[in-house]
C-alpha cells in the first residue's frame, strides 16, 4: 500500500507543476525571495509544496546551499518526537501496559543514526549531508551546516529544549532569518523561544523523559520543559506580518517567507503576554 500512496501523493504533485523546478530556478526563486552569502538561515519547508523538482530535496538544499556560501549558515530542525514518555503520545496513542516496556527499551538518542519524525524529506536528507552537525538534544535537536554550524549545535542542554542555551537562542544571537517555504507558522520553531521569554498567565511545566547515553549505557532520564503551545502561531505570524507590511514571496509553487528572527520573538513575547 505505502508505495501506491507516495506514487499518488507525487502524481498530485506533477499535475500541479507546470514546468519542473531545477537547482537554477530555485536559486532565482530564493535569491529574488531575498537569501544572500552569510546568512543564518532557520528553515522549514515542505518539498511537496514547491511542486515537482529536479534532484528533489537535494536541489532546494543545494541552491539555499549555494546562495549563502561557506560564510552562511543553514539549520533545520531535526526532532525525533518518538523517543519521548509514551503516556503522552497522541499520534497514535498507546497501551498504558505498553509504557515501561517503551522507557525501558528505547534505543539513546544518537545525533548521528536517530531518525527524525514527521519533519519531511528535506530535512531528512539535510541531516545526512557533509559536514552537517546536529545538536545533541534527544526530542529538539537541530542540524547546521556552514560558518556556525558548531557554535549553534554545541551544548544543546537537555533542560534548554527550546529556550535559553538552545540553537534557537544562538540563531537569536547571529540575529538570524527565518525561511518559511510552503509551510506556515505553526511549524516556525522560532516561536518557541518567545515562549521561553515570555511570561503569559498560564505558563506551566512539564515532566518528560527521554532515552539518553548516560556513560556509554542507555537510560531514561526526566526532566522539566515548558508546555508548549502552537494553537495560536498562525494568528501571531499573521499580526507581525500586517505589521511590517511583509508580502511573502515564491519558491516554485509554494508561498515562501524570510523574515528576522529577532524581530519576530520580540514581538512574540509581548505579544503572547497580552493574548494568552
Amino acid at each position: 500500500m505505502g508505495a501506491n500512496n507516495n506514487k499518488k501523493s507525487e502524481l498530485d504533485v506533477v499535475k500541479a507543476t507546470q514546468y519542473p523546478n531545477t537547482l537554477t530556478s530555485l536559486k532565482k526563486d530564493f535569491e529574488t525571495l531575498g537569501i544572500r552569502p552569510g546568512q543564518v538561515l532557520i528553515m522549514h519547508s515542505s518539498l511537496s509544496a514547491i511542486g515537482w523538482t529536479v534532484g528533489g530535496p537535494i536541489s532546494v538544499i543545494k541552491a539555499v546551499m549555494q546562495l549563502l556560501t561557506s560564510e552562511g549558515t543553514l539549520i533545520m530542525p531535526t526532532f525525533s518526537g518518538d523517543n519521548t514518555d509514551p503516556s503522552a503520545w497522541e499520534n497514535p496513542p498507546v497501551p498504558e501496559s505498553w509504557w515501561d516496556i517503551i522507557r525501558n527499551e528505547m534505543p539513546a538518542f544518537h545525533p548521528q543514526i536517530t531518525p527524525t519524525r514527521g519533519m519531511g524529506i528535506i530535512v531528512n536528507t539535510f541531516r545526512n549531508f557533509p559536514d552537517v552537525l546536529r545538536s545533541n538534544h534527544p526530542v529538539s535537536s537541530f542540524a547546521a551546516w556552514g560558518k556556525h554550524a558548531e557554535l549553534i549545535t554545541k551544548n544543546h542542554d537537555l533542560k534548554a529544549d527550546l529556550g535559553e542555551k538552545s540553537p534557537l537562542a544562538r540563531i537569536y544571537q547571529l540575529n538570524g532569518k527565518i525561511l518559511l517555504v510552503g509551510v506556515t507558522h505553526e511549524n516556525n520553531s522560532s516561536l518557541h523561544l518567545a515562549e521561553y521569554r515570555s511570561n503569559y498567565p498560564g505558563k506551566k511545566y512539564k515532566l518528560t523523559g527521554s532515552a539518553i547515553l548516560v556513560n556509554n549505557e542507555s537510560k531514561w532520564v526526566e526532566w522539566e520543559e515548558l508546555n508548549l503551545n502552537m494553537d495560536d502561531f498562525e494568528q501571531l505570524g499573521t499580526e507581525f506580518e500586517s505589521k511590517i507590511n511583509y508580502i511573502p514571496g515564491k519558491v516554485g509553487l509554494a508561498e515562501a517567507r524570510l523574515l528576522s528572527q529577532r524581530e519576530l520573538v520580540d514581538f512574540a513575547i509581548e505579544w503572547f503576554k497580552k493574548n494568552r
